[in-house]
C-alpha cells in the first residue's frame, strides 16, 4: 500500500514515521511517501544469503537491513533499503536516518510493489551517487547490477536469470552465487 502527497516536507514525513506501527516501513523517495508491510522469509532469506557471500569475501564488510537512509534525490528523501552494505562501524554514532557515506551497495528485494525497485529507488540511488545497487526481482527471477552513478544515472547495468552467478563490479568484484536466492 502507498501514499502520495503532494507536498511532503521532511518534518511532515518524520512524524508520520513516527506515528506508524513498527512493523511497517515508511520511506519518502523522490517526494512519495512509501508504506510496506513486513517482508516474507523468503525476502528476508535472499538478503541474508547475500550478506553470507559478501562477508565470504570481505569480512569487514556487513549487510544491514532496515538501515535508515538519507537519499537527497529530486526532494529530500528517506529509504530503507532491504540490505545496506558498509564497512563494519560505518553507522556507529549515526542518527535513525544516517548518511550514506561509505555504503558500497544497496540491495532491493521486490515485493509488494516491484516498480519502486525498479524505477523510483534505481534512479534515487543513482543520484544518492551509491556505488553499486543489487537487485533481486522475485517476480522476473533474475538479479540485476547497476553501478557507477554519473548525473543521476547508472552507468553500467548486467543481468541474469536466478541460478546463474552474477559478477559485482569493484569494489566487490566477486562472482554472486544467485542458485541460492527464491
Amino acid at each position: 500500500m502507498s501514499a502520495t502527497q503532494a507536498e511532503v516536507t521532511i518534518e511532515d514525513f518524520e512524524v508520520l514515521d513516527r506515528a506508524a506501527p513498527e512493523h511497517l516501513r515508511v520511506e519518502l523517495i523522490n517526494g512519495r511517501i512509501i508504506v510496506t508491510p513486513p517482508a516474507g522469509g523468503d525476502h528476508d532469506e535472499d538478503v541474508t544469503e547475500i550478506d553470507a557471500q559478501v562477508r565470504a569475501h570481505y569480512p569487514d564488510l556487513r549487510t544491514q537491513g532496515a538501515r535508515g537512509l538519507v537519499i537527497p534525490a529530486y526532494r529530500a528523501g528517506r529509504a530503507i533499503p532491504d540490505g545496506t552494505v558498509a564497512p563494519r562501524g560505518n553507522f556507529r554514532g549515526q542518527p535513525e536516518w544516517a548518511d550514506p557515506a561509505g555504503v558500497v551497495m544497496l540491495v532491493e528485494v521486490t515485493s509488494s510493489e516491484p516498480e519502486v525497485d525498479r524505477v523510483e529507488k534505481l534512479k534515487a540511488y543513482a543520484e544518492a551517487a551509491i556505488p553499486i545497487y543489487l537487485l533481486v526481482d522475485r517476480e522476473f527471477r533474475e538479479v540485476s547490477v547497476h553501478w557507477e552513478p554519473e548525473n543521476g544515472h547508472y552507468t553500467h547495468t548486467a543481468k541474469t536469470e536466478f541460478g546463474k552467478p552474477l559478477d559485482l563490479p569493484a569494489p566487490l568484484s566477486f562472482a554472486l552465487d544467485t542458485s541460492v536466492l527464491e
